[in-house]
């Protein structure tokens, strides 16, 4: 029995779960196929108040806790839904506007994002930097009450659908080149283009494609917190960021046990079904007992955050811990699946797929792993 949701969490997962099934399960294959999900569903997203949960009633949001965005990010995930990118959108890039915008800002952007009608990406990474954010080449060039701002990203989630983008930059000149300044930059401004969808192993239907920002003439009013601290305002929204990946790989595993029991025990090998030979049920008490374990850490996590008690090293474990033992648990559910599991009709081999990126976005697990090291 999981303590760490309230009632009113779980009504709403009976929301979040009848628009999963209704609206985004049946055509799920379809987006995956055109690697795009339509803008429709993020409108009818916003309708029912699936989208930037957290965001208060004043700014246009739900009003809700990351428990009711959590709820979100397990249905997802029950689904296997990975081409829908809500949780990039309302958890990760609204609520750095949320936390470091200005009243205006907020007033502008939040009742837009919540709404659907203006989809947020987080324009950080960019070829050649990965993980060190420091390292990064766009610049943002004052001109009168303006900036300039020239550079390229990529592997960005949104990106293709993307209206509005939190873009991270380097203000030129800047002081020792390695303060971070972010900017709120509205994609329909001139200067902005958008590159390819990018073509993935896993995650096809999520749209992840290049950004380009060709001496944008931004406002310095869109300027996201303070122009020296850039850096300090990712540090602090990471923790979270991880958290939600290592959320949605507990909720993963999960629903792919119990998709991978009913499979064993219909499936039939020399006369009886799978569940009944010992090596099915002893590879299954093994993966249950770890999946058991990581789900008790993760809802602990949870529950810290809530309580704003969560901090960096322990994300970076739940992150480190939720991502390896996912695919190594898909894993062996896929193998249980024999042949079948090779193919793409079936969840655990698409589920399987999509995990692995797990290991790297986010944060790579090395990454993690050297977070969590400094604190010895």
């Amino acid at each position: 029995m999981r303590t760490v949701y309230r009632d009113d969490h779980e009504m709403f997962r009976d929301q979040v779960r009848r628009f999963v099934d209704k609206e985004i399960v049946p055509f799920h294959a379809e987006w995956e196929t055109n690697g795009i999900v339509p803008k429709e569903i993020w409108l009818k997203a916003g309708e029912q108040g699936l989208l930037c949960l957290t965001i208060p009633e004043e700014y246009g949001g739900p009003g809700g806790d990351f428990g009711h965005a959590s709820i979100l990010i397990e249905e997802l995930a029950r689904a296997n839904a990975t081409a829908v990118g809500f949780t990039t959108h309302s958890d990760i890039s609204a609520p750095y506007v949320l936390a470091y915008g200005t009243e205006e800002q907020k007033q502008n952007w939040l009742p837009k994002m919540a709404s659907g009608e203006k989809i947020c990406a987080l324009a950080l990474t960019e070829p050649g930097t990965g993980s060190d954010l420091r390292a990064i080449r766009t610049t943002a060039k004052p001109d009168s009450e303006d900036v300039l701002i020239t550079g390229q990203k990529t592997f960005i989630s949104n990106g293709a659908n993307s209206d509005v983008a939190i873009v991270a930059t380097k203000l030129d000149p800047t002081p020792s080149g390695r303060e971070i300044t972010l900017f709120i930059v509205d994609h329909e401004r001139e200067g902005c283009s958008k590159g390819r969808k990018l073509e993935k192993i896993g995650l096809k239907g999520q749209d992840t494609s290049e950004l380009f920002y060709d001496n944008v003439r931004v406002p310095k009013t869109e300027m996201l917190g303070d122009p020296q601290k850039g850096f300090f305002c990712l540090t602090q929204q990471l923790a979270k960021e991880r958290l939600i990946i290592a959320i949605r790989a507990a909720a993963s595993v999960d629903a792919l046990f119990e998709e991978t029991l009913d499979y064993v025990k219909n499936r039939k090998a020399f006369g009886q079904p799978l569940a009944e030979y010992q090596n099915t049920r002893f590879t299954l008490a093994h993966c249950k007992a770890k999946a058991t374990m990581l789900r008790s850490f993760v809802d602990d996590c949870l529950g810290q955050l809530l309580r704003d008690e969560l901090t960096p090293d322990v994300a970076a474990m739940a992150k480190l811990l939720g991502a390896e033992m996912q695919g190594e648990l898909l894993d062996q559910f896929l193998q249980l699946h024999g042949g079948y599991g090779f193919m793409s009709e079936y969840k655990v081999s698409r589920a399987w797929v999509d995990a692995r990126v797990a290991r790297i976005y986010g944060g790579t697990s090395e990454i993690m792993k050297e977070i969590i090291a400094r604190t010895f």
